[in-house]
């Protein structure tokens, strides 16, 4: 398994933007498909974002397509979530995770993050 540290997160205004990073340890970060997921106050974990593990493909819920794209560093072992144009229904902790083959079901990660709060203000 691979551990997962998140970090980006933060206050932003309606419109603004924000880039999470996620930093893995190990050596086998290039061989993990990554993905994002976010967590509401009330409301069950979503999936966001997911990348493949050389970073060719990646997918998007329907809600950020066109506004967050998810790319990855292999060299850094880092993965990221550029999220612009962001809206207060964005607010939420973000996670990152790791699984053998992307996947948007949660249950298919092995590895997560203990999270970032996004805030975005109306």
């Amino acid at each position: 398994q691979v551990q997962l540290v998140e970090s980006g997160g933060g206050l932003v205004q309606t419109g603004g933007s924000l880039r999470l990073s996620c930093v893995a340890s190990g050596r086998t970060f290039s061989r993990a498909a990554m993905a994002w997921f976010r967590q509401a106050l009330g409301k069950e974990r979503e999936f966001v974002a997911a990348i493949s593990r050389s970073g060719d493909s990646t997918y998007y819920t329907d809600s950020v397509k066109g506004r967050f794209t998810i790319s990855r560093d292999n060299a850094k072992n880092t993965v990221y979530l550029q999220m612009n144009s962001l809206k207060p229904e964005d607010t939420a902790v973000y996670y990152c995770a790791a699984a053998s083959a992307v996947s948007w079901n949660p249950r298919d990660f092995t590895s997560w993050g203990l999270g970032t709060q996004v805030t975005v203000s109306s």
